[in-house]
């Protein structure tokens, strides 16, 4: 069983509308949305039905007002000011549990804190594990995390011989744990100065966990000096470009009548989606 995931620098590169276009052309897969602070493959794929698990991330600190002493010394060290007037502000505490340790009365415990849910849906595509993260929540790495492990369990139960993951934008804890043991870490980028650095970003985190990448640079058409720079330094750092997608309104309005990139749309963006699974599949052997 192999796993990509697809990875952006950036928001609004069109990962999203990439993995839900391998979603229609791969086979025997499972597909994942790890982008939990903001998931919308399930807006392309239109879940037909769905169950749910709660996520529980870091527990938070809730003070029992019958033993406090209102001492103040869980507000002083606080270094989140979630504490005010001996109560626990839930949407700033960070779980770090300081006052837990530090209270002389034993008054504050650690409970158990609802901060979202994880879905899994059955669409015409197959199997997709998202999540949400409730407003104000953090531990989106740990969500991610759950998320790769139900998705892992259900492609082993299924025999799949695929993972497709929308991963997250950026470089941070989300993004780290959507990479960590992933085959191929497919980059989108756009032909511009931002997206060119965004890019090296996200190569140097790749690289730095020892990961296998390619670069797929999305609108290439509109800046073909700015796309000779990415594929210069691409071939400076011997990562693969996978595909080039041209620019076309169709895309956009795909997107806005809900409607997969491949389903709609014909010609030239058909076949550059097309040449570039192909090209994915190479890279992974499949």
């Amino acid at each position: 069983m192999k796993e990509l995931v697809v990875v952006s620098g950036k928001g609004g590169t069109g990962k999203t509308c990439i993995v839900g276009s391998f979603a229609a052309v791969a086979r025997n897969k499972v597909l994942v949305d790890c982008d939990v602070d903001a998931s919308n493959l399930h807006l392309l794929l239109k879940p037909e039905q769905s169950t749910q698990k709660p996520f529980y991330g870091m527990p938070k600190a809730v003070i029992d007002k019958d033993k406090c002493s209102e001492c103040g010394i869980c507000a002083d060290l606080c270094r989140f000011d979630s504490i005010l007037e001996f109560e626990v502000n839930s949407l700033a505490c960070e779980g770090c549990a300081v006052c837990y340790h530090a209270c002389p009365n034993q008054a504050i415990r650690m409970a158990e804190h609802l901060s979202g849910y994880l879905y899994v849906s059955d669409t015409r595509f197959g199997r997709l594990v998202h999540a949400k993260l409730d407003i104000g929540e953090g531990n989106s790495g740990k969500l991610v995390a759950a998320v790769r492990q139900q998705a892992r369990r259900i492609a082993e139960d299924n025999r799949c011989d695929l993972i497709v993951t929308d991963g997250p934008p950026g470089i941070g804890c989300p993004v780290i744990s959507s990479l960590s043991g992933a085959d191929l870490a497919l980059i989108v980028t756009e032909p511009t100065l931002s997206g060119l650095h965004d890019m090296e970003r996200v190569l140097a985190l790749v690289d730095h966990f020892e990961g296998k990448a390619a670069v797929c640079i999305n609108k290439f058409d509109l800046s073909i000096s700015n796309t000779e720079e990415i594929q210069r330094k691409c071939n400076e750092k011997g990562v693969p470009i996978a595909g080039k997608i041209p620019y076309d309104k169709e895309v956009i309005e795909a997107v806005r009548a809900g409607c997969l990139v491949v389903d709609y749309t014909s010609g030239k963006i058909k076949d550059s989606i097309s040449g570039l699974w192909d090209e994915i599949k190479k890279q992974l052997s499949l």
